[in-house]
């Protein structure tokens, strides 16, 4: 059974390899390998917390996800797990703070995130309310090998007779959830200064968040493509500008002068300003950086992916803020989040927390920090992001996925361009090269490019931060050449 943990659970295609049958083996390895963590001296679980064996599980609006989460449930209660099952599709930051909110041992998301719309999956969360470590994955794997190597099928319970046992509770996350942005977000400026706000939820289920946070604020707030609908409308969900075109008209017409834009589960967010420009993670998290320091005098360090603008650093180096380069996925920031005092952390494709949330992507709370932060700024995003630009910038950015004839081994493939690093791309010297993920050229006018050998396809993933549009073509050119001289 081809079934592997990647930095964030198991993604497959629906009726393929994400079968019921697949999704129960992998159920009872990670009732198995949780057990067993809870056998140990360093459990998933706080031990400050209560030692009853809680689990929660949520699911987003993809095809029978709701039915995967009931028998996810019906395999950890006949495990001896005290199961809460949400009642409906949530967002995954609410399944996961209600991890650590609730004293659970673990929990556990039905979802593929920003993937095709035929995908679907499932993301293991760990007591301290983000994803669960590389080695605690790599446990359910040992578990799911060796229960089907000794032919032992999973532990399956009766959906209602386990209800009648309680030992599966539906309940709601939200309103704890909301209890929580609350103390993280300054609720009475956004509604000193309510802003007209157009919300695409993608069809995922951030659908409803935002808008149920909002009430009460004042803020008149307009959602799109907030039904039900697993196939996406044939789009991936995922808030980059080719998939927002709906947002963008919705803005043309008059319904709002800022747009937020949540993914499939709705840890991820894009947005666009009042004149229908896309404004990328890279932007907001510069963004929210800015506003956490200069409007609410907070401090911290800064961590963002490899993949990141340097727009941040240039921010860090103004602030005399410590700034830290993680391998691309936010469980690399979410280490750093639980051991060192973090303000910020983020990714290119729209995963960012802050301080005093728990260590996971959010895009209902960073979509109410960049609501926050227009309000308080008393303009438009459109002339935040001119600003910003005009401090750190300026930055273009973009990024392209190139296909190899073969695959490639990452680490050699990652080496051979390090070693053959040239000594200018663009006309602009490279002064500095990083393998921390893939190869990373550092130019001297700070723009960079970065190539990621796949570790699973042929695939060369590029991305580019130019000073210029045409460095960015300049750049990806180059990658270009290597992704030909590899072929």
């Amino acid at each position: 059974m081809p079934i592997h943990f990647g930095t964030d659970g198991w993604r497959a295609v629906i009726s393929d390899t994400f079968t019921f049958a697949n999704l129960r083996s992998v159920a009872q390895a990670i009732a198995d390998a949780t057990s067993a963590d809870l056998r140990n001296t360093q459990p998933l679980r706080d031990p400050q917390k209560s030692a009853e064996r809680k689990f929660v599980i949520g699911f987003d609006t993809r095809f029978l996800s709701d039915r995967y989460a009931r028998d996810v449930a019906r395999v950890l209660a006949a495990n001896g797990f005290t199961v809460y099952l949400a009642q409906a599709d949530v967002p995954t930051p609410a399944i996961s703070f209600a991890v650590k909110q609730m004293g659970a041992v673990a929990g556990a998301m039905i979802t593929a995130s920003h993937n095709a719309p035929r995908y679907n999956g499932i993301k293991l969360k760990a007591a301290y309310g983000g994803s669960a470590k590389r080695e605690q994955c790599r446990r359910v794997e040992v578990y799911l090998n060796d229960n089907e190597e000794r032919a032992r099928g999973p532990n399956l319970m009766d959906y209602e007779q386990a209800r009648e046992m309680k030992l599966i509770h539906r309940f709601n996350p939200m309103p704890d959830y909301y209890a929580h942005l609350r103390k993280l977000i300054d609720f009475d400026a956004i509604a000193d200064n309510p802003q007209n706000i157009v919300v695409d939820s993608m069809f995922g289920s951030g659908r409803g968040a935002i808008n149920g946070i909002l009430q009460g604020t004042g803020c008149e707030v307009f959602e799109i493509r907030n039904e039900m609908n697993p196939g996406f409308g044939g789009v991936h969900p995922e808030p980059i500008g080719k998939y927002l075109d709906p947002l963008a008209t919705a803005i043309g017409t008059g319904h709002g002068t800022l747009g937020l834009a949540t993914d499939g589960d709705a840890d991820r967010l894009g947005a666009m300003d009042e004149r229908g420009n896309f404004v990328d993670p890279h932007k907001i998290m510069a963004l929210a950086l800015r506003h956490l320091v200069d409007v609410r005098g907070l401090s911290g360090a800064a961590v963002r992916t490899v993949s990141t603008t340097r727009m941040i650093d240039r921010l860090a180096d103004k602030y005399g803020v410590k700034v830290t380069e993680t391998p691309v996925g936010f469980n690399h920031i979410a280490d750093l989040m639980m051991t060192e005092d973090i303000l910020i952390g983020g990714e290119e494709s729209g995963g960012i927390s802050f301080k005093g949330h728990i260590p996971e992507g959010d895009g209902v709370l960073m979509g109410l920090l960049l609501l926050e932060i227009v309000a308080k700024s008393g303009t438009t995003l459109h002339e935040l992001v001119k600003d910003l630009l005009k401090e750190v910038g300026p930055a273009h950015y973009a990024r392209t996925d190139l296909r190899l004839k073969r695959p490639v081994s990452k680490d050699r493939m990652t080496q051979r361009l390090a070693d053959g690093a040239p000594s200018e791309i663009g006309g602009e010297n490279v002064k500095e090269v990083a393998t921390t993920d893939g190869c990373k050229y550092i130019l001297a006018d700070d723009s960079w490019l970065l190539i990621r050998p796949s570790g699973t396809e042929p695939v060369l993933r590029v991305y580019a931060e130019g000073r210029s549009p045409e460095m960015v073509e300049a750049l990806l050119g180059y990658g270009e050449e290597v992704a030909e001289a590899v072929a």
